[in-house]
């Protein structure tokens, strides 16, 4: 428990991320360019194309950056504002079994 009660966050399995346009904080997978890194995103559910995807549009300002399922790793609620001095580093890890596996909900 962190000073405040409440649980410390922990990174989530993208596969319960919430698909309803809230704004989540994200594991960027590193490549070969970068170290994974951890961005706002959310989902849009279709465009002019009629696909749903996840975008960040927070972290680069006039940019829209769409990320591919496959480079997000693992997700995490936004931090109440209280929280959010300290932002979370990346998950570089490589067992996915650690995550938490609570709903998206």
């Amino acid at each position: 428990m962190s000073g405040s009660d409440q649980p410390e966050p922990r990174w989530r399995s993208m596969a319960g991320a919430p698909r309803d346009g809230c704004r989540i904080l994200v594991t960027v997978r590193s490549v070969e360019q970068g170290p994974a890194e951890v961005d706002v995103a959310y989902w849009s559910s279709s465009d002019q194309a009629g696909t749903g995807g996840w975008l960040a549009s927070d972290s680069y300002p006039g940019r829209v950056i769409r990320y591919a399922e496959p480079e997000l790793k693992c997700w995490m609620p936004l931090p109440h504002a209280s929280e959010a001095a300290v932002r979370p580093v990346p998950w570089d890890g490589d067992d996915e079994d650690l995550f938490d596996s609570g709903s998206g909900i």
